[in-house]
């Protein structure tokens, strides 16, 4: 296993020794205030001094921190599929992607409360800016994605990810989580990347439907009714339309701490059957890229009929058509408050900026799941 040492998650001990090292954060005291503000103000400290590996901290700490967010920001998470696991077999997640850290914190949750082993996760290391929150990434079961390499590098470093993710599902050791695409689906829109299916070819055999089945692939779907960091993303399409955007020294890290803390709503998480071999063979016809494509439009097809669809979607796909095709879905008092809310938003954002382009952007980000099933 030594070959993927530079991106395999921490283990016991240097999940100890990585707590032990922020333990003394002078921001612990106020982060363990604001999740447990019914315990003392050094109950994160000490919590973390008594971790004795990766699994003592997904137990210990983790399940009661996802619960006290949940409990301070939500208004309640249900989660539907854990009959399409089997609890001795593992899997690779494919998964839409809306908020950086409580998509992955959800599902972890929710396999928890019913008694599954948890996965391991792959994030970017873009996200690792450094700092206590850097740490707390690694130690959460994260597999190191290397986004900031040369072509060459990038495929190396894309080989031995691909080899790392189905050596862990198929020798049984782990379950995995990636996304269906880089980065967070900024406008709602929900597509798998062919980049991705590519990279978990570069470990197979070369054979299609052997390659994929054996991953035992779970598309997997998490919708909120107040869209995570829904102002922020706003703005930054808004900006990449205007000209190139380079994100600002710890934007990742805002948004981050704005996705744990802002308003959520209800929340649902679905878990959909693992793709068969039926599936599979049915995709599998055609040239290469014929065959990604066809499973590209698969994983799409299960990932968008997973979602749970809100009366906040409802309301911006109607205010964003300027129809109300919906309208039996919602009342005109949670008309009213949406807009509010809108506004809100709209307020946090600089002044300089189109208003109503910015508006335009927000409503699409409800909306557009509402036309991404009205396409199946």
């Amino acid at each position: 296993m030594t070959q993927f040492d530079d991106i395999r998650p921490m283990d016991d001990a240097q999940t100890v020794e990585a707590l032990r090292r922020i333990s003394g954060n002078p921001v612990l005291p106020f982060l363990s205030k604001y999740l447990f503000p019914n315990e003392k103000r050094g109950y994160l400290r000490k919590a973390f001094l008594a971790v004795d590996g990766v699994d003592s901290f997904q137990r210990e700490v983790m399940s009661r921190v996802v619960s006290s967010v949940m409990e301070k920001t939500s208004d309640g998470f249900s989660c539907e599929g854990l009959e399409n696991l089997d609890p001795n077999v593992r899997f690779l997640a494919v998964s839409n992607h809306r908020d950086i850290v409580m998509d992955t914190a959800l599902m972890q949750w929710a396999l928890f409360e019913a008694g599954f082993p948890l996965t391991e996760i792959c994030v970017g290391n873009n996200l690792l800016s450094g700092g206590i929150v850097n740490t707390l990434l690694r130690v959460n079961r994260m597999i190191t994605v290397r986004r900031d390499l040369a072509a060459h590098e990038l495929y190396n470093a894309s080989v031995t990810l691909s080899a790392y993710i189905r050596d862990a599902v198929t020798s049984g050791r782990t379950s995995v989580w990636i996304a269906q695409r880089e980065g967070r689906a900024k406008d709602g829109c929900d597509q798998t990347a062919q980049a991705v299916l590519k990279m978990l070819t570069l470990s197979g055999s070369g054979e299609f439907v052997p390659d994929f089945l054996s991953l035992n692939i779970v598309p997997m779907s998490i919708s909120y009714e107040y869209e995570s960091c829904d102002a922020l993303r706003a703005r930054e399409l808004l900006l990449r339309r205007q000209g190139p955007y380079t994100k600002k020294h710890l934007e990742d890290t805002r948004s981050i701490l704005t996705g744990i803390r802002q308003r959520k709503g209800h929340v649902h998480l679905t878990l959909g059957a693992p793709l068969t071999e039926e599936e599979l063979v049915s995709a599998s016809k055609g040239c290469r890229n014929e065959r990604l494509q066809a499973l590209m439009a698969l994983l799409d097809q299960k990932i968008i009929s997973g979602y749970k669809l809100w009366k906040t979607n409802y309301m911006g796909y109607d205010l964003m058509t300027g129809g109300m095709k919906y309208a039996d879905r919602y009342s005109a008092e949670d008309l009213a408050g949406f807009r509010v809310y809108i506004e809100g938003q709209l307020d946090k954002i600089e002044k300089r900026l189109d208003r109503d382009a910015l508006r335009d952007i927000l409503l699409h980000i409800y909306g557009n799941p509402v036309a991404a099933k009205e396409s199946l």
